[in-house]
């Protein structure tokens, strides 16, 4: 049982993609549960989460989160009760609703309700945001596919932005750009979905590019990454990592296999801190740990992570696109500039970036 939250600015296709995920793998012989927008039922319902009065906010927001917990935990017991395996898809997640609020009133919500941060993203096994169209398709911006929604671009955009700074450290975050078809923006969707599902797809090559950054990059989240590779059989590849946001680490164990016929099956797994420390006895002797700095974020549409590295190869910075399929043009942040591509160039993998000379 597997479930996973679809999320993103407004705008962004999440209805018409709760449409192909249902028919996609339920013809795969899954059981997918859809558990509805909360905040959209309490809005048809009479809330007003635009009003001045303090009191009424709170106890609406308040009973959103308890509403999300509720149906997520039904769904759940009724996903024990099924022999075939389950996918749930929560149009929208717990965390969502902390980007519409001060962090202190979050904070003080989430105590009341006996929960916090930590324990609400690990719900989740994966989480999929879908960047808005008001961010580089705002051809297709537009309010009629929901009554509700009010926002004009801008506000689009920082919304957007919100929802994924929430999001944030959860380790498996993955954010689905904007496309000159939105075709392959569904189809994104799927793929990320089967990877959660372990169903083996076609190893995919992002590109990558040796960059220099002459400023720094507006709105973008900064993180630290040490990263571990592990002794593994071959034609796989295990690597601990732990991302360091905001003060909080997150360690992830993520075995790659690639088969016969070249497809690749990827695994991610949250481990906790002694169970890391446990996994860092069996570090490869031939490869040292890589550190470095990370900055994600969107640029008119786009998904990017730049990492600074700190060891080895002080100073290197690779750019590297998320999403961005072949033939696609990629449009940076004049603060940008690229010194060489290196996609498919294998000496750049952080794999043999790790190999002790």
């Amino acid at each position: 049982m597997k479930r996973i939250v679809l999320t993103g600015g407004p705008c962004a296709g999440k209805t018409t993609a709760l449409v192909k995920i249902m028919e996609h793998f339920s013809g795969l012989g899954y059981k997918v549960f859809i558990i509805p927008e909360v905040p959209t039922i309490f809005l048809q319902a009479g809330m007003d989460y635009l009003t001045d009065n303090k009191q009424f906010f709170y106890e609406g927001e308040k009973a959103t989160l308890e509403m999300q917990l509720a149906l997520e935990d039904s769904f759940q017991r009724m996903a024990e009760t099924i022999q075939q395996p389950v996918l749930t898809i929560c149009d929208r997640g717990t965390m969502d609703i902390s980007a519409y609020m001060k962090p202190e009133l979050w904070q003080e919500i989430t105590a009341s309700v006996g929960t916090n941060n930590e324990a609400l993203k690990t719900r989740y096994d994966a989480v999929l945001h879908l960047v808005s169209a008001a961010d580089g398709a705002e051809q297709f911006y537009t309010l009629s596919t929901n009554k509700e929604r009010t926002e004009g671009l801008e506000l689009a955009r920082e919304l957007d932005k919100k929802v994924i700074q929430a999001w944030s450290d959860h380790p498996r975050l993955r954010v689905i750009n904007n496309h000159e078809k939105f075709e392959t923006k569904l189809d994104r969707v799927i793929q990320e979905i089967s990877d959660v599902l372990e169903i083996p797809r076609p190893a995919v090559e992002e590109r990558k590019y040796i960059v220099r950054c002459t400023e720094e990059i507006p709105n973008a989240i900064k993180s630290e990454i040490i990263q571990t590779y592990l002794t593994a059989e071959p034609r796989s590849e295990v690597r601990l990592r732990r991302r360091t946001l905001n003060g909080i680490s997150v360690n992830v164990r993520t075995t790659k296999k690639t088969l016969q016929n070249n497809e690749q099956v990827e695994t991610e797994r949250q481990i906790d801190n002694n169970l890391y420390k446990s996994l860092l006895r069996q570090s490869d002797p031939y490869r040292q740990t890589i550190r470095k700095m990370r900055e994600t974020f969107i640029w008119k549409g786009q998904f990017f992570e730049l990492d600074t590295y700190i060891e080895p190869y002080k100073g290197l910075q690779i750019l590297e696109t998320k999403g961005i399929v072949a033939g696609e043009n990629i449009t940076l942040p004049p603060s940008i500039e690229i010194l060489e591509d290196i996609t498919g160039n294998t000496k750049y993998y952080n794999y043999n970036l790790a190999l002790k000379l």
